[in-house]
Order: structure tokens, then sequence, then C-alpha cells
């Protein structure tokens, strides 16, 4: 099959051969999502030619419009191409699966061992490297996403005083944000023709923050919790660190800042999608149910957001009104990155050399542009059972 022809064609692989991919690019797919994407286009595009160009660019464009963690989205929307909800289904799980297992053992054992040296000499000099792994990722999301776009850069930099002053992540102002650049680009037409209600428009950037006090038990609002995060994830995994920071630490009280960084660090260490991060993360909160309740509500939307409108996708995902929408909350999301990256060096650059691995982590990032994140981190991890000894 070659990759002009229709998905209407038949494929030139099993659902099984695509299931066993996914698996074993959930295993060993280190470097961030866009790593991982780029391994799908060499992969299923260009060397087995199970999925056409237009298909792969489709799915891609899904993914960045909609909510969701970008490689994971697009792995569902492999899945779907040829085989549908059946397929989307199978190709998520194995995609997530592999990296799942591997930060649940990471958080049995950070509950076991945590108070172990070893582990806190890992997670110090780790820590400080993720602080620099995350800036650096922000600054490439926003030199991609946001450009010269002076719009984009006056909602990005909002977003990052906010986030940085509150110390949590605001989503209404995501919607806002996005509800903004569709007016201001792409006004429909009850609005060019002065129908608009305006009342009801202000109210709605508040209706994100409209909830009541959830009286459940601790799992369900755990599940509460993350299905709303996971309804917030645009372009990057590192997306919705800002916002479990707020929620986690900041109003749950669930996990410390130590906590909070080395759970982040536990994603950066492992393959697969960085949002994982939440697997570790609930099973901190409360062990194995935890795992699987945090990651379960945090995947579901990213799924839904996928096969619900991937029937439609080709006819309206190029609208201007949709385009300017996600440029919004896109930019908003970088934004919101940026802040964290100040609020949690914060707490992770406590002295001298950690100062140093964090400055360190960003000048290797910067110079050598195709250097992995987990060698850096790998070596922050020696320098961490080096020092950490010494200075404690």
């Amino acid at each position: 099959m070659t990759t002009t022809e229709s998905t209407a064609a038949s494929p030139s692989y099993t659902l099984w051969q695509m299931v066993l991919y996914m698996l074993r690019l959930g295993t060993f797919g280190f470097g961030g999502p866009v790593a991982l994407v780029g391994y799908m286009q060499r992969d299923l595009v260009e060397e087995r030619a199970w999925i056409t160009a237009a298909d792969y660019k489709e799915g891609l464009a899904l993914a960045q419009l909609a909510p969701g963690p970008l490689a994971a989205q697009l792995g569902i929307y492999m899945g779907y191409v040829h085989y549908r909800i059946l397929g989307a289904t199978l190709a998520g799980l194995a995609f997530v699966m592999p990296s799942f297992l591997m930060v649940v053992a990471l958080g049995w054992a950070y509950t076991r061992f945590g108070g172990l040296s070893w582990m806190q000499a890992v997670f110090y000099g780790v820590g400080s490297a993720v602080v620099g792994i995350i800036a650096m990722s922000a600054r490439k999301l926003a030199a991609k996403s946001i450009g010269k776009d002076k719009l984009l850069w006056a909602i990005f930099l909002l977003l990052a005083i906010v986030t940085v002053v509150t110390e949590s992540e605001v989503a209404s102002l995501f919607i806002a944000a996005g509800i903004l650049v569709w007016l201001l680009r792409a006004p429909p037409e009850w609005l060019r023709k002065g129908k608009l209600n305006a009342v009801a428009l202000m109210q709605l950037p508040l209706a994100g923050g409209l909830h009541g006090a959830v009286d459940a038990s601790l799992l369900t609002t755990v599940g509460i919790f993350f299905a709303k995060a996971g309804a917030f994830v645009f372009g990057s995994g590192l997306a919705i660190v800002p916002f479990l920071y707020g929620g986690v630490v900041t109003e749950h009280h669930w996990l410390t800042d130590k906590q909070f960084v080395d759970a982040v660090a536990v994603a950066m260490i492992t393959p697969g999608p960085v949002v994982i991060t939440v697997g570790f993360i609930g099973y901190l909160i409360a062990g194995l149910p935890g795992a699987c309740v945090a990651a379960l509500a945090t995947f579901i939307p990213c799924y839904l957001f996928t096969i619900i409108p991937a029937p439609y996708f080709k006819k309206y995902g190029k609208v201007p009104g949709v385009v300017a929408f996600v440029d919004g909350i896109t930019a908003a999301a970088i934004g919101a990155i940026t802040g964290s990256v100040i609020v949690i060096a914060k707490r992770s650059i406590v002295d001298m050399p950690s100062v140093l691995i964090a400055a360190a982590t960003i000048l290797l990032l910067w110079k050598f542009k195709k250097l992995q994140e987990p060698f850096v981190v790998a070596g922050a991890a020696a320098i961490g059972l080096v020092i950490f000894p010494l200075m404690h």
C-alpha cells in the first residue's frame, strides 16, 4: 500500500501487528512526545507503509487540536485508521501499559525505600535536572506554537504570571484564552451581526471553575480530579504539570513539594508518554487502586477526544474558528508550563550544586539538540549519588 491510497483500502497489517508495535514503542520509546511522534512517522508511514501520509497528518493535527497528550492521542488515532474503535482502544492500551507498569513499580519502591539515602541522592540530582528539562521544553513549545504572534504571547505571559503568583493552574483561564482568540480571529456570524449576548459571554470563562464540594471517597475524589486534569493537557504531557501541582500539592495536600518533583522525575526516566506520571502520583496517594484510578481518569478524556471527533475531523478540523480556539488554549497551556518551572525551581533548587545541575541541563539541551532527556536524567542521578552524601 502506498502512502497516497485511501484508508478505505484493505490494511497491509493485522490489528495485532499494530498492537505489538505500540507495545514495543511504549516499552522502549524514550525522548518525550516529539520523539514518539517522530518514531510513528518513521516506522508506520515511511518504513512499513501501514499508514498513509495523509492519515498520519490528519491524526497529528487532531492530536494537536484536541485536549490530550500528543503522543498518546496520535497512537490511539493510528489504531483507529483501519480498525476503528477496537483498534484505537487496543493501540492506546498497548502504548500506555508498559510505562504504567514501570511507574507503579517505581511507586512501590519509592514508598518502601524512599527513606534510603541512595534513593534520596538519585532524586536530588534528577529533581534539579527536571527543572532544566521542563524549561527547555517550554521554550521549544513556545517557539513552535506561538512564534511571533503578539496576542498569543500576551496570553502566554498572563498565564505564566498567574501560575507563579497562585502556584497553581487556573483551568478556566485556558477556556477564556481559547474563546478570546476565537472571537478576535474568527468571530462567528452572530457576533459580526451584533447579536452577542455580552452578559452570557462574560460568564463563559468562569464556567470551568464552578464546582461544588464533593463528599465522596478518596478514590472518587482522585478520579474526578485526574479526569479534569486529563481534559486540559494540550500538545505535550508537560502541560499537565502545573495543573497537577495545584491540585495534589496546594489544594488537596496529597503530596509534598519534594514528592511532586520526584513524580515528574519518574516520568522523565521512563519511556512512553510523560503524562503517565499520574500513575506514580496515584500510587503515592492510594496505592495500586489509586494508580489505576488516576491513570484511567486521565486517559479516558484523551481517548474520547480522539475517537469521537475522528469521523468528523476531515470536514471540520481546518475551520478557522476551531483553529483559533485551540491556538488560544495552547498559548495558555505553554504559559502555565513556563510558570510551573519557576514554582518547581523554588522547591528543587536548594543549594549551589542543584543550581549547577539545572544550569548544566539547560546548556546541554541547548547545545545538543538531539540529546535525549533520559541520558541527561541518568547523568544527573549519577551526580546526585556522588554529591548528596557529601552535602548531607
